[in-house]
């Protein structure tokens, strides 16, 4: 099997798991490694890690930015559906994978390689969410995964393979959690984390400051938005990525967008994860926000049904097949009236809606009054009670 292999094209962050990997797989394998690094907004200098994957033994580094793709393909639709997986996670790190694998896969078709690989755990997620990806594109596709291959049994045998080595790497016996971050969130899990009832270290949060700390005075914004996407921020209009990265700053000043919370993987295990994700929590608030004046109640309704199901989709690796893209088309017809502005309130990890308008608003003030008015017949909504009390009526009869 080894000897079919001379080229792979390794899914590389720079991290602990890629940067051991690279050494591992040219080691394992007697092959030709290639780095493939996408910037996604992880906020990383690109050029030090392309230098650190030659050093630690890649014979080629492909670097590509990635972030307006990442929010307008993938984040924008995500947003539209309002997918949120067990009523808190917003999904940053599973829609992520799927844009890498096929980044990636574009790299593998270029250099004519036999194989790809990606630093993902036996345990968890990632490593179906890339290998589902890497299938839906080319069925043939050889895949190295050293997690479930290598020796290693912990984070620390890494670290402490690459010391030996000189592999340097972010990851400490002090601070062994393993960090993921992106244009939309920062994931955080494992070593100190794994513990349900221990706090996360006050000094492990990266984009936003604690509520506590946060200022003391509110600050209110606006968000337009046309279609379900959001496209300017009080009144500036702005590209997909860069919206996102002003309400990141906007969400982490005040406190905004932390998670912690014990979620169910697909392979079947609990695991506890801290992220942050302040403007994707700015941005689900906003958008719940337009869509409560523009959507039909039904339309919502059913829209709303679907949303768990298009979450578990995203989180357990699902973006390139049919039941997702069947989705989108649902969640997308549903967006068409979703335009106007919503405004919030920030403050000291709260964000709250303020206010919200649109020119295609189905609220109707003249309905919805206590005041007098001369639209609604309220002696009607007997009949309407008494039709609907029909069914409940027997169970009355009969003792129930």
């Amino acid at each position: 099997m080894n000897k079919k292999i001379k080229k792979v094209v390794l899914a590389y962050s720079g991290g602990l798991d890629t940067s051991v990997a690279i050494r591992w797989i040219k080691e394992t394998y007697r092959c030709e490694v290639i780095a493939f690094c996408a910037d996604l907004g992880q906020g990383e200098d690109l050029e030090a890690i392309r230098k650190k994957a030659l050093a630690t033994g890649a014979s080629k580094v492909y670097t590509e930015d990635l972030r307006e793709i990442f929010a307008m393909d993938y984040l924008f639709p995500m947003l539209r559906a309002n997918a949120v997986y067990e009523g808190s996670y917003l999904l940053g790190t599973s829609i992520a994978r799927p844009l890498i694998a096929k980044a990636q896969m574009e790299v593998a078709r270029r250099e004519k390689a036999d194989a790809v690989s990606h630093g993902a755990t036996g345990k968890g997620n990632d490593q179906v969410r890339f290998e589902l990806a890497y299938l839906s594109i080319d069925p043939s596709i050889k895949i190295i995964a050293p997690w479930r291959e290598w020796a290693f049994d912990s984070r620390q045998s890494l670290i402490d393979y690459a010391r030996k080595y000189k592999i340097p790497v972010t990851a400490t016996k002090e601070k062994p959690y393993s960090m993921d971050r992106n244009l939309f969130h920062i994931s955080y899990e494992g070593g100190v984390l794994e513990d349900p009832w221990a706090a996360p270290p006050n000094d492990m949060f990266r984009l936003t400051v604690s509520p506590q700390k946060a200022p003391d005075h509110a600050q209110k914004i606006e968000i337009a938005y046309e279609a379900g996407n959001p496209i300017a921020v009080d009144g500036t209009k702005l590209s997909p990525a860069a919206l996102i990265v002003r309400l990141n700053d906007l969400g982490g000043l005040h406190g905004i967008g932390r998670v912690d919370l014990v979620e169910n993987r697909y392979v079947g295990i609990k695991s506890r994860g801290v992220y942050e994700t302040p403007g994707g929590t700015i941005l689900h608030a906003a958008h719940r926000a337009i869509e409560s004046i523009t959507m039909d109640r039904e339309v919502m309704h059913l829209r709303d049904s679907l949303i768990p199901q298009y979450a578990e989709m995203v989180y357990n690796g699902y973006w390139f097949s049919p039941e997702r893209e069947m989705l989108q088309n649902a969640m997308d017809a549903a967006q068409k009236n979703v335009t106007g502005v919503a405004r919030l309130t920030l403050y000291k990890g709260n964000c709250t809606i303020a206010g919200r308008k649109s020119d295609r608003s189905l609220y109707n003030p003249e309905l919805a009054t206590f005041e007098a008015d001369t639209v609604y017949n309220q002696r009607l909504a007997e009949g309407f009670i008494r039709l609907n009390a029909l069914r409940l009526q027997p169970r009355v009869k009969k003792g129930k």
